[in-house]
């Protein structure tokens, strides 16, 4: 077969004009990639996505630089990777906020569960109730007869009003029977807290963890099915109220349209990092524990989740806009 120069020129001409991923997927990652965190520096998933971060550069040969984008309830960082280039030069340090935010916000410029590839699951997330030292419960039934013999007396304080620890008390409420006023924070409320100024609050473990070892705030019960290594003496919630589950996760998602290679790269090498031990036991000082999938599983989980919440926060009555 003869190949005229022409049809050669005009290959070439054809092969630059591809474009640039093609070239990248291969190599992948061949520069920095931007992982953003919808949350401010030293949050739960600021702090996660640091770590994880950090093991991913070590891994791929680039940096990982994480970028927090806080605000909007984590609208405004997601709004940000979700119309970036499809790429895997920009990514997300996503959370349960993310599932919850698709039913508490009507007029969002993207959907969580189509407009993204969910990469892979970094950490679930166990939270604890926990209550000042002058509270006079000292464990779930005292607490729960303590607020049905003072209705609307007890204060929950929470990171905002649809934060996974407003939505988990939420379910507490329901679960329990009980009334309970909640309190929705713009900042720090642990002072308030440990003060007595607010009553109770539904904390992450990586935020509470050192607190409770410390004896400055009183744990009551971990909100898993079973008891958490990092607190052994302190309950579930289930051993109270049957059936009670809330669990928070961090994970990474990709703009839409981000190619197949790079999310398998992604996923083949976190699921890697998700089993050595040095990593695990960083994860076990934040009090979380590893949460591989692959991104199936992880599209399947996110519709699950998404199910599960939009009924508690509908039957709460939580809507923002």
């Amino acid at each position: 077969m003869t190949i005229s120069r022409r049809s050669i020129v005009a290959a070439g001409a054809a092969a630059l004009a591809l474009p640039r991923i093609g070239f990248a997927q291969g190599a992948y990652p061949s520069r920095t990639v931007r992982l953003i965190c919808p949350f401010p520096p030293g949050s739960s998933p600021d702090l996660v996505a640091r770590l994880a971060g950090q093991w991913l550069s070590d891994a791929l040969g680039q940096p990982f630089v994480i970028e927090d984008r806080p605000g909007a309830g984590s609208n405004i960082g997601t709004d940000a990777v979700a119309h970036s280039a499809p790429d895997g030069y920009t990514l997300l340090a996503s959370v349960l906020t993310n599932v919850f935010n698709t039913t508490l916000y009507t007029k969002l410029s993207f959907n969580f569960g189509s407009d993204f590839v969910h990469v892979a699951g970094i950490a679930n997330a166990p939270y604890v109730i926990v209550v000042p030292l002058s509270f006079p419960a000292k464990t779930v039934p005292e607490f729960i007869a303590y607020a049905k013999a003072n209705p609307g007396k007890i204060n929950m304080a929470s990171g905002g009003t649809g934060s996974s620890s407003h939505i988990f008390g939420e379910l507490f409420k329901a679960m329990a029977g009980v009334e309970i006023v909640h309190v929705p924070y713009r900042t720090n409320y642990m002072p308030d807290l440990m003060a007595g100024q607010v009553q109770m609050a539904v904390n992450p473990m990586p935020q509470a963890l050192e607190l409770v070892r410390s004896g400055k705030i009183r744990a009551l019960a971990v909100t898993t099915k079973a008891r958490q290594a990092s607190l052994p003496d302190v309950p579930t919630v289930a051993e109270t109220v049957p059936g009670y589950e809330a669990l928070g996760w961090y994970a990474l998602a990709a703009p839409k349209g981000t190619p197949t290679e790079v999310v398998d790269k992604l996923n083949g090498t976190m699921a890697k990092i998700l089993v050595d031990p040095k990593f695990k036991a960083r994860l076990a000082d934040l009090g979380v524990e590893p949460m591989p999938m692959t991104p199936v599983e992880f599209a399947t989980f996110i519709g699950s989740e998404t199910d599960k919440w939009t009924k508690v926060i509908k039957a709460a009555g939580v809507v923002l806009e």
